[in-house]
């Protein structure tokens, strides 16, 4: 079992390798493939060093699954280059996720969708995995109609620039910019580009790839989505409106019931979900969970998870074993 991590010396690259590591996965050679500048480089994996190599040695390799977290425009060159060799590419990218024939994957609501002949599976947004994860068993039960959901996210959602600036702010040191303003002490409600429509791209994702998961066009979500200087995750207030009513002990059972959620819901003693206890954690966190008086048949909520684990790595580990289960290769 070859592996390919593709953009192993990302922030999601390297955390892929933990998740690989951690999760005990059976690989018996591990391939990491970063740009030219990092070949050669020696990375550690379960002990033992293993040198950074450039796409075209991985894909002659012909690795049985490449995991990428190297950008859209990578994805799009490169994945149809190791599926041609019988590599499954597993893509952390926005690339492929809303292609009509890329299956958009996340295990717990609908791995069973994958077939032997998927070479290529959409990794989905991290603000739109921990988003599912929570509707997703509400959803069969009562109908999501109209979710509406404001993102505080994690500067890691940037990259290490990200990091940086915010580090560089914090003790006062001028460095490179990786947002328009300063991110420290501020919350910039710009995730992504701009569109047409007003909308950031960041936002669309949520209303687009919420729907295919979910396999329900009809789900209607308008989406805010907001960097905060936080470190450990994304966190995010979710309004929700149901077809049928509900019992709010109910909706947090169906919650506690569903595998990959953890509810934290006691206000009493001030017990709630927040991005400090996700890090490094691969479960979303649901709290806050109350009934909206303002409206019939809804729902809030509060969301969260570590962006770089269940939002990307910890993800895209887990399809690769569930391929692994179905003894495909």
């Amino acid at each position: 079992m070859k592996v390919a991590v593709v953009g192993a010396t990302g922030m999601v690259g390297q955390v892929m390798l933990q998740v690989l590591e951690e999760r005990n996965f059976p690989l018996t050679e591990l391939i990491p493939v970063a740009s030219k500048k990092s070949v050669g480089k020696e990375l550690t994996f379960k002990g033992k060093k293993f040198k950074v190599v450039d796409l075209e040695t991985a894909v002659g390799r012909k690795p049985e699954i490449a995991l990428f977290s190297a950008g859209g425009e990578t994805s799009l060159e490169w994945a149809p280059k190791f599926a041609a060799v019988g590599t499954r590419v597993i893509d952390n990218s926005s690339a492929w996720r809303m292609h009509p024939e890329i299956k958009l994957v996340v295990p717990e609501i609908n791995a069973e969708a994958l077939t032997e002949v998927d070479k290529i599976i959409a990794n989905p947004n991290c603000s739109t995995i921990q988003l599912v994860m929570a509707l997703s068993p509400l959803h069969k039960k009562y109908g999501v109609r109209r979710v509406v959901v404001s993102t505080y996210q994690s500067i890691t959602g940037t990259g290490v620039k990200a990091v940086e600036q915010l580090e560089n702010e914090y003790i006062g040191r001028a460095g490179e910019m990786a947002y328009p303003y300063p991110i420290h002490k501020n919350a910039i409600p710009h995730c992504d580009v701009f569109l047409e429509n007003d909308y950031t791209k960041e936002e669309m994702k949520l209303t687009h790839e919420t729907k295919k998961i979910l396999a329900d066009d009809s789900v209607l979500v308008s989406a805010t989505a907001v960097r905060i200087p936080v470190v450990g995750g994304h966190s995010e207030s979710v309004n929700v409106t149901f077809d049928q009513d509900f019992e709010v002990g109910e909706v947090k059972n169906l919650l506690k019931n569903t595998n990959g959620v953890v509810v934290q819901d006691h206000v009493e003693v001030n017990q709630y979900p927040m991005p400090i206890y996700a890090e490094g954690k691969n479960e979303v966190f649901v709290g806050r969970i109350r009934r909206d008086f303002t409206a019939k048949n809804s729902l809030n909520m509060w969301v969260v998870a570590d962006n770089l684990r269940k939002g990307a790595a910890t993800n895209t580990v887990q399809i690769a074993e569930y391929l692994l289960s179905k003894d495909w290769f």
